[in-house]
């Protein structure tokens, strides 16, 4: 796969000063997999693609949590919005669970190929409950590899 928006993720292909901490992909196959599961069959935005493609096992600026595999890490959150009667009506992939799995950042499936960032919280009031965050993905990617870089943590 030809990277296009998470170029910085290539060439840092692991967790600065830690070699030990490799970015793990998933194949191919996979990513088909899930896109008819989260996407019915519709292709990924390319930057999630990218991510899946070089990262999608692991990914040492994001936590998929304790699950083993990007489909547990979408069921996960899926299960945990039903369970705190929250839903998403828009087709929508999770990237990052953290604080003892009680938040997410996600992206919108149809927001083009470098989607937005979404950070969604399950204990919040109705409103107010999803919160963007400014940059793409890609450019997320980008600042979180900086701060790692800096010897800060990637949040």
């Amino acid at each position: 796969m030809q990277i296009e928006f998470l170029t910085e993720l290539k060439k840092n292909p692991y967790k600065f000063g830690f070699p030990n901490f490799n970015n793990e992909a998933i194949p191919e196959t996979e990513i088909i997999h899930l896109k008819q599961l989260y996407n019915k069959g519709n292709v990924f935005p390319k930057a999630l693609r990218e991510l899946l493609f070089l990262a999608g096992n692991y990914c040492y600026v994001f936590d998929y949590g304790i699950n083993d595999s990007q489909e547990e890490l979408q069921e996960f959150v899926r299960e945990n919005l039903i369970e705190n009667e929250k839903s998403l009506t828009r087709p929508f992939f999770a990237i990052d669970v953290y604080n003892a799995g009680d938040q997410f950042l996600f992206v919108y499936l149809d927001e083009g190929n470098d989607p937005s960032v979404y950070q969604a919280t399950y204990y919040f009031e109705e409103v107010g409950w999803i919160k963007l965050i400014k940059p793409s993905l890609s450019e997320l990617v980008k600042r979180l590899i900086i701060r790692v870089k800096e010897g800060v943590g990637p949040f």
